[in-house]
């Protein structure tokens, strides 16, 4: 049977592609998954017999329905309480082979693609990450091939202005991540300031729905005293002893998933500087973005194109 006969099929071969390309432009899979659902909807009640080429299709369609919730998103997180960061995924790569498609959806990134426009987004990603030309691009977004191009040049230049210059080794970010919890969990505020930048930040995202910093927080002695505590207190009425802390891979690097009492309290991703120190750390604790991590749905960084 022809793959235009099996609609399922055809869908599910490229549900990964999807789901990864709303990802990167929406920065929550929970969005995500909605638009992916959207757009099987979609697809199903297409006349595919005129669609030549499928995978193109279905990314413009899944493309156009990201960039509408992002445009409503974009509204609502105006009004979020304290810093907003994206929802973490689990993903899963090949370290030798996958280091670009790996720091595509980084949280380090995916902070630089929120102050984008819609547009710019959206492109960036289809033509950066995703490798599409840019007629490509312009039929899946409904724009001018020149304004695309306009809008690819302008995306490129604020994304290389504001990424992170170095990336640090996997191994090298395992590393300091173990040790930088160790410390933290023992007290150890020496080892913690010998671990951290001068200028380390932290940037902590509840949603207003748990206790968490609502500014970031900056410079090596107050992160390390604030780190220094965390094995003496209950988080979220869950002693430090009683939590499971698990080193995984989190958007394409180290992460570490605390779970405690029947449910994952937060994520923490670390970023190292080219000294092998700890510049940006980022907790998200908001219940409302851990339901991907909570489902242990594991996501390719790389999907079959």
């Amino acid at each position: 049977m022809h793959a235009d006969q099996q609609p399922q099929e055809t869908f599910q071969a490229h549900r990964d592609l999807l789901f990864s390309v709303a990802y990167r432009i929406l920065g929550t899979a929970a969005d995500a998954e909605d638009a992916v659902q959207d757009a099987w909807l979609k697809w199903s009640g297409a006349d595919r017999s005129r669609v030549a080429d499928h995978r193109a299709y279905l990314v413009r369609i899944v493309s156009n329905l990201a960039l509408d919730r992002l445009r409503s998103a974009r509204v609502r997180r105006e009004s979020y309480v304290g810093p907003w960061l994206p929802e973490p995924i689990l993903t899963s790569s090949d370290a030798a082979e996958d280091v670009a498609a790996a720091e595509s959806v980084s949280m380090a990134l995916l902070v630089v693609l929120e102050t984008l426009s819609p547009l710019e987004r959206a492109v960036f990603v289809l033509r950066e990450v995703f490798g599409f030309s840019h007629a490509e691009i312009a039929e899946a977004v409904s724009r001018s091939e020149e304004s695309v191009r306009q809008a690819a040049h302008r995306a490129r230049g604020h994304v290389r202005a504001r990424r992170p210059r170095f990336h640090a080794d996997r191994a090298r970010q395992r590393q300091v991540t173990e040790r930088f919890l160790a410390a933290a969990s023992g007290g150890d505020l020496n080892t913690l300031l010998e671990l951290l930048a001068p200028d380390v930040t932290v940037w902590t995202d509840g949603g207003g729905k748990v206790h968490q910093a609502m500014r970031p927080v900056t410079g090596a002695a107050p992160v390390a005293t604030w780190f220094a505590t965390l094995g003496r207190r209950p988080y979220q009425g869950v002693e430090f002893d009683a939590m499971t802390i698990e080193f995984v891979e989190v958007n394409g690097g180290p992460g570490i998933v605390f779970t405690g009492a029947g449910r994952v309290i937060a994520t923490m991703v670390l970023d190292v500087d080219e000294q092998g120190r700890i510049a940006t750390i980022r907790s998200i604790a908001n219940p409302d973005k851990l339901g991907a991590v909570a489902a242990r749905t594991v996501h390719p960084v790389k999907p079959a194109r």
